[in-house]
């Protein structure tokens, strides 16, 4: 069977709840499809979110590495086209602000994403879950995680598939924040195993 990296974020800045690290925990250790997941969560911390991630991908050595995110206030859930050699935004959960900075000095530019995120889109569509590409990562930890995991792929010419999908808020976030749309846990968890199910 196949191994599936399956990555999501602890919480972070005004966010309580983070649902990706309630379903990379969740879908730890199940067989879904052709793979085996492997669930692990990240910090929110600009000097260890890439690194664990890439430890992990060292120890487990997957065939898919599937990192979630948060994107509170998106509506769909959308598959990430390209990661960028950039890192910004606000803070971390360390308190370390990051502008303007390169992930990688003399990286190249973006990397694309090798998932099929176009299938994910229309299989989640068919299925009544809204979804569509994303051509942004933006520049926070998310797009770290991304364009580092895909950088060391391209530098040492790993057979493995990579790349990033941001979540809605879940219902639960959303408690805590009024104002930001939201999906129910249950339809992001189904959501998520119908993407992996996907996976070649």
């Amino acid at each position: 069977m196949k191994k599936l990296l399956l990555t999501g974020f602890e919480p972070f800045l005004e966010f309580p709840i983070n649902p990706t690290e309630r379903i990379a925990t969740e879908l730890d250790g199940m067989e879904i499809g052709k793979y085996q997941v492997y669930g692990r969560v990240l910090p929110v911390d600009f000097s260890q979110s890439s690194l664990r991630c890439l430890e992990h991908l060292e120890q487990i050595q997957p065939d898919v590495v599937m990192s979630l995110g948060l994107a509170a206030g998106r509506t769909k859930i959308t598959p990430e086209r390209v990661a960028i050699n950039c890192q910004d935004g606000g803070p971390d959960n360390r308190g370390i602000h990051v502008q303007d900075e390169p992930i990688v000095e003399d990286g190249p530019a973006a990397y694309f994403s090798t998932l099929p995120i176009r299938r994910f889109v229309n299989v989640l569509n068919e299925r009544g879950y809204p979804a569509q590409i994303s051509n942004t990562a933006g520049t926070y930890l998310c797009n770290h995680v991304m364009y580092s995991v895909l950088h060391k792929i391209s530098s040492e010419n790993l057979s493995v598939q990579a790349g990033f999908v941001h979540l809605p808020a879940s219902h639960e976030l959303a408690v805590r924040r009024p104002t930001l749309p939201s999906w129910s846990h249950k339809d992001l968890w189904n959501a998520v195993v119908s993407m992996i199910e996907e996976l070649e």
